[in-house]
């Protein structure tokens, strides 16, 4: 088996040593670095490896291509797996995860371009996250029938007051201000520098830190936050049927606009994905809420809407999702209670959960 501590120069994720740090690459840029089952295997490895290696300083985590960081899981593939497959690849992908979040070296992720879903998973756990203009990171799982996962739950939750759940409920795309401003970041770097960064990263003596702050900048203001007093407004309750007729009356433009976002994806995935971001902020740690993630994403898994999600947005792209059951007020709350559960699912890839 290739080891981290070589070079891995094909393939569709790139590990090399740059002087001080080491460097991964997820390498499809034809499918904006959609994450495989090997790429996290690979990317575990690395991490595991580099942890120990005393040469290593840091690792710095990017895309290749112009379009991002990584769009999330590979979503095709997923839905051609069997229950058994997907639930494993969600426990391997959790894990990396978690394995982000603890490692013990700066772990700098840069989340340029289109950073959603998995990418977000793998990146905005991490101790330092860089931002850019071109930055999109979402958690848009309810356009096909999933519920944000990842630990997203748990970023969503800790966002400034509502901000989390009108992203998480709209499937809302943050810009790299937005990033910065609900927590998914912290550093906000020109495009242009980046390749600097990265080879000041591997050449410096700095700190990685250091290095970063170096080339950061003050970010724009964050167009989500001229939206607080209505968003906080509409968004502070616990009832999916409570939050719409709040933006319905509100009598902000926006606020009807994200009304309609939210009723056009699936019931059940918002439902759910209200609950996920409410029990997230009690659980309070990445670990906990990662089990809560794959519970919920291995019952929705069986559920139809996400077969028909993917039909919709994926494949026929005709963006006309056919839901079951079709409407909010269809969705029961012994439903929910099944899919958000109780029992206590093991992440095991090398981490105790």
């Amino acid at each position: 088996m290739q080891q981290a501590n070589e070079d891995l120069l094909s393939g569709d994720l790139l590990q090399r040593v740059d002087g001080r740090v080491g460097r991964i690459t997820l390498n499809r840029p034809d499918a904006i670095n959609a994450l495989t089952p090997a790429m996290l295997h690979s990317l575990s490895a690395a991490l595991t490896d580099w942890a120990e290696n005393d040469r290593i300083e840091a690792v710095v985590l990017d895309g290749a291509g112009a379009r991002g960081l990584c769009a999330g899981g590979d979503i095709r593939l997923i839905a051609s797996m069997s229950a058994p497959e997907a639930a494993r690849f969600w426990r391997e992908e959790y894990a990396v995860d978690l394995q982000t979040s603890r490692f013990p070296k700066p772990y700098v992720a840069i989340m340029d371009g289109i950073t959603m879903g998995g990418g977000v998973g793998i990146s905005a756990h991490g101790s330092v996250r860089i931002v850019t203009e071109r930055s999109r990171v979402a958690m848009p799982e309810v356009r096909i029938g999933l519920a944000p996962d990842v630990g997203g739950s748990l970023l969503l939750a800790r966002a400034p007051g509502e901000l989390g759940t009108h992203l998480g409920l709209t499937a809302g795309t943050m810009t790299g201000p937005d990033a910065i401003l609900c927590g998914f970041a912290d550093h906000y770097v020109n495009s242009a520098k980046l390749e600097s960064l990265r080879a000041a990263l591997g050449s410096s003596a700095e700190k990685p830190e250091a290095v970063v702050q170096g080339f950061a900048e003050r970010p724009p203001a964050a167009p989500l936050e001229e939206h607080r007093e209505w968003i906080d407004a509409c968004y502070s309750s616990d009832s999916v049927p409570d939050i719409l007729d709040r933006l319905a009356s509100s009598g902000s433009d926006r606020a009807a606009s994200a009304r309609s976002d939210i009723l056009a994806m699936s019931p059940t995935s918002v439902v759910v994905t209200l609950a996920a971001i409410r029990r997230a902020d009690l659980l309070g740690s990445l670990d906990l809420v990662l089990e809560q993630d794959l519970r919920v994403s291995t019952a929705l898994f069986a559920r139809p809407d996400l077969a028909e999600g993917i039909r919709a947005q994926v494949v026929d792209k005709d963006r006309s999702p056919r839901w079951t059951p079709a409407t909010i007020d269809e969705v029961r709350l012994h439903t929910v209670r099944s899919i958000l559960g109780t029992d206590r699912l093991s992440i095991d890839h090398n981490i105790s959960i």
